[in-house]
């Protein structure tokens, strides 16, 4: 690294900053296209299990108008989560700055409830997370591939086109999927698996905001809406 005066490190800092200014509108320009995608209507019932029995996807969002679901890499015969998914859950945020813009986050992994719940446990999260053991959740959203070649709807499945084929058939991917109430309706609005660019990771508010149909809600003033999480 070389050593320069102050008047020298500012001239480079300038020319940074402009390139930093150039990706940040290029980012928003991307986040109000994915607030534009369509969406597609659940037209079937999931059944997950969590900490008060059985739960239906419609209750994961907890009385609110958008859902963030994180896919956590925990297969039905492994003994722990995957180290790289528990790595962004320790990132994740204070709930309640995402649940005062009205969106709810949930956690779903493949393994039973009670491996879940002594994860869980062990970690030290308090975050809502559900089990999918007994459901096709995982399977219809594309994060666990097992059943059938490996899919093209998303980039990170078809990355290595038909070589990565075998590969991807028994394999659990992680990621996230947003879900948007609509009257009675559930509409799946968007999903992203890890390596599609660095979208949602590492966790923060503001980048599940990002994922979502109704964004950061900011109105005129940035961070116009944020308070002490205690003070919702």
């Amino acid at each position: 690294m070389r050593t320069v005066s102050r008047e020298e490190w500012l001239a480079a800092r300038g020319e940074l900053m402009a390139e930093e200014i150039r990706l940040a509108k290029a980012r928003e320009a991307v986040n109000a296209r994915r607030r534009r995608l369509p969406a597609v209507r659940i037209g079937k019932e999931y059944l997950l299990e969590g900490p008060s029995g059985p739960a239906t996807l419609g209750d994961l969002f907890d009385g609110r108008r958008q859902l963030v679901v994180y896919h956590f890499m925990f297969a039905p015969d492994w003994d722990e989560g995957c180290p790289h998914c528990s790595f962004q859950i320790d990132g994740i945020g204070h709930l309640a700055h995402l649940h005062a813009a009205g969106t709810s986050l949930a956690v779903v992994s493949r393994a039973p409830f009670p491996k879940i719940q002594r994860f869980k446990e062990r970690m030290g999260w308090s975050l809502p997370w559900f089990s999918s053991h007994n459901s096709d959740f995982n399977h219809d959203f594309r994060f666990t591939i097992d059943r059938e070649p490996a899919p093209a709807e998303y980039g990170a499945s078809a990355q290595n086109g038909a070589e990565a084929s075998a590969e991807l058939q028994t394999r659990e991917m992680p990621g996230v999927s947003v879900f948007l109430r609509n009257g009675t309706d559930i509409l799946h609005t968007y999903s992203a698996y890890a390596g599609e660019g660095d979208v949602p990771f590492p966790p923060s508010t503001y980048n599940y905001l990002d994922l979502t149909p109704l964004g950061r809600q900011e109105g005129e003033g940035s961070l116009n809406w944020v308070r002490h999480h205690d003070r919702y």
